[in-house]
């Protein structure tokens, strides 16, 4: 599939998102799942052509967009059952929530604005006007909760809306068919996926300037950034894959393939996984995120012919090498690749060694090492008996 024809994107879009309830699923542990296999908690109604969904930072409620019933859906996570219906403008599709939850903005696709609910009211208090024909669909805040970026499909633009006022204090021109954004999680970059210039836009959120543009795959779509705000994850709907940006380089360092149309992106707290919603296949891809390594370990002292084994623990993924990079093992000693240092040291004294761990992935880890070999004679001790309270050493 490859998204080319601007006039086709609206009804296009409206076609993603079938179907008028939400289901709430436990996560997926495998690569590649059939989306029926997934375990469904709870199946709650909403409005028609549920579309965009962010929960509250909290845990408490999630809103739901419903393109074609132009509502919000409030569903409250505890019980599944939605507290609030929100009529809003025409064709919602993206939704955002400040990061201390009192607010939700929302664009409005056919309407050409982003309207503010209160969340502890569900009313919409502002509307925002980012232009005729504009086409509004995503929509992120920064992480200080000053800034929403709004990506205007139709305006080939991104608006920049200032949270205090609820006005528009930019409009930077990106690629063709804007879509999906996210923001790094220091608040210093925005990353726009641009559907008909197969290209990501990156914006400076100091200057909202374009800093750098990243080609990517056929039709970019959704877009997710690790916790660590090292890589970004691209879904390219036209090419079956995703691409992997190292935002420090905005470079391409990977493009995994995936399931047919792939949509969404959403990454674990933790930073492990990417979850990729296919939307040809039926599919949710999980993809084990690269992990650069770690080393650690304070390995005890040896005695002179004595057995030894210690085991430095070495994570990253993929699984990194440990090797000695200076200094000498002491004699009778090895190394494996995994980390474990065994044998059966033959000499005596204070060995200082430097282990490293690498996989490719970021900066190798290094560790200084010092480790003490004893000799096996303890030093005796005694004492003359009853004859005498005098004491001897040799």
């Amino acid at each position: 599939m490859t998204v080319v024809d601007r006039s086709r994107l609206p009804m296009r879009r409206m076609r993603l998102f079938l179907g008028a309830a939400v289901a709430v699923a436990a996560a997926l542990s495998i690569s590649v799942v059939p989306a029926s296999a997934d375990t469904v908690t709870a199946t709650v109604p909403v409005g028609t052509n549920p579309t965009g969904v962010a929960i509250t930072p909290n845990g408490n409620h999630a809103y739901i967009t419903n393109g074609n019933s132009d509502t919000v859906s409030v569903l409250d996570t505890t019980t599944n059952t939605v507290t609030a219906t929100v009529p809003v403008g025409t064709t919602p599709l993206g939704v955002a929530i400040t990061p201390d939850g009192t607010r939700a903005y929302i664009t409005t696709f056919s309407g050409g604005t982003v309207l503010v609910l209160d969340t502890t009211t569900n009313t919409v208090i502002a509307t925002v006007p980012v232009g005729v024909g504009t086409t509004p669909v995503g929509v992120a805040i920064t992480p200080d909760g000053t800034r929403a970026y709004v990506t205007n499909l139709g305006g080939d633009s991104v608006s920049v809306i200032d949270t205090a006022t609820n006005t528009v204090i930019a409009t930077v021109p990106v690629g063709s068919a804007p879509y999906g954004v996210a923001i790094t999680p220091d608040g210093d970059r925005a990353y726009i996926t641009n559907q008909l210039s197969n290209s990501v836009s990156v914006l400076d959120t100091t200057t909202n300037t374009v800093i750098a543009t990243v080609p990517v795959g056929s039709a970019p779509y959704g877009v997710a950034i690790t916790p660590d705000g090292d890589r970004a994850y691209v879904t390219n709907a036209g090419s079956n894959s995703v691409s992997v940006i190292d935002t420090t380089t905005n470079t391409v360092t990977a493009t995994v393939p995936v399931g047919t149309i792939p949509r969404g992106a959403a990454i674990t707290p933790d930073g492990n996984h990417a979850y990729i919603t296919d939307l040809g296949s039926s599919t949710v891809s999980v993809i084990a995120i690269e992990q650069p390594p770690t080393l650690t370990g304070t390995p005890p002292a040896g005695i002179v012919g004595q057995s030894y084994n210690h085991t430095f623990t070495a994570t990253g993924r993929l699984a990194p090498t440990v090797t000695a990079t200076a200094g000498a093992l002491p004699d009778g000693l090895t190394l494996t690749p995994t980390g474990v240092l065994s044998g059966t040291p033959t000499v005596a004294g204070r060995f200082e060694f430097t282990l490293t761990a690498s996989n490719g992935i970021g900066d190798d880890a290094v560790l200084p090492v010092v480790l003490e070999i004893t000799d096996t004679t303890p030093t005796p001790t005694g004492s003359l008996g009853s004859f005498g309270s005098a004491t001897w050493t040799s």
